[in-house]
């Protein structure tokens, strides 16, 4: 069966990328078509600017939730970001069967640099391939997209960003060992060792949703270089409520809430004390 694809990167999988999927499987039953997603290894700035953002989700993450919406296709960008939009349009229609493509409100593809959508619709005709334009989402009447969803975690507004995504926004990662200020004080931390590439929310203390094991745990979140005590880095430490027990080489997932305060360096490890028993009793 002929496909009806759609291309982009789609960090996040967030509700825009949500939004354009559904109009491609509506598309899709309408025209008896195979609705396909094709994307890319690398995010195209990697290779066009040599500095790519940080990513809302990791390569498996973001495979793993495409997958609920189509067959997905993982393209090298770097073998095919000389081609000008006609000739990747001539690699879709020939070499991969598509028959439609259904472009991003404001998407944009090809080494050409082509400007408006009748551009591309030109090229299609000319090809004989059929392209559609996709209806743009908007939240609050604010265009959605994984700038703005990086932009609002930067700010520490993670509700903000959730709201966009669709989801809470997680970070995911294996335990490690931190310097035990937490156990000496009676909350016990676990330190997160993460992916280079994804984006840390603000620095400050978070209120999420921890995941273990397949068990849920309500959680507070540092993020920071824990001023009292002086860390030269940035790390993430979860206090996981009601956890008794070795979290050491688990892997814990932590979904952000809401931004409950700035990092603040305390007199002594006994205000700390009082101020983490403060963020808990907030939840």
């Amino acid at each position: 069966m002929s496909k009806i694809a759609t291309i982009g990167f789609f960090d996040g999988v967030h509700r825009g990328h949500r939004f354009l999927f559904a109009q491609l499987h509506e598309h899709a039953k309408h025209h008896q078509l195979t609705p396909a997603i094709y994307t890319f290894d690398r995010h195209p700035k990697e290779l066009l600017t040599g500095q790519a953002p940080a990513m809302l989700t990791t390569h498996d993450e973001r495979k793993a939730l495409l997958q609920n919406y189509g067959e997905v296709h993982f393209l090298d960008f770097g073998a095919v970001q000389q081609l000008t939009a006609e000739q990747f349009m001539c690699y879709l229609k020939e070499q991969e069967g598509v028959e439609t493509l259904l472009m991003g409100y404001d998407h944009h593809f090809g080494a050409d640099r082509l400007k408006g959508f009748h551009e591309y619709e030109k090229i299609a005709h000319k090809i004989g391939l059929h392209i559609e334009r996709a209806h743009e989402c908007l939240v609050d009447g604010v265009p959605v997209s994984s700038s703005r969803i990086r932009k609002l975690l930067a700010a520490g507004q993670v509700h903000d960003a959730n709201r966009l995504l669709g989801c809470e926004y997680t970070l995911s990662g294996v335990v490690t060992h931190g310097n035990g200020i937490g156990h000496q004080i009676g909350f016990p931390t676990a330190n997160i060792q993460l992916s280079d590439s994804k984006k840390l929310p603000m620095q400050g203390v978070y209120a999420a949703q921890a995941h273990m094991d397949g068990v849920e745990y309500k959680a507070i979140v540092n993020i920071g270089t824990n001023p009292t005590v002086g860390n030269a880095y940035v790390t993430i430490e979860v206090h996981l409520i009601g956890y008794q027990g070795d979290l050491y080489d688990k892997q814990l997932s932590i979904s952000f809430l809401r931004f409950l305060r700035p990092e603040q360096k305390f007199a002594s490890l006994s205000d700390l004390q009082q101020q983490i028993q403060r963020d808990i009793n907030s939840l």
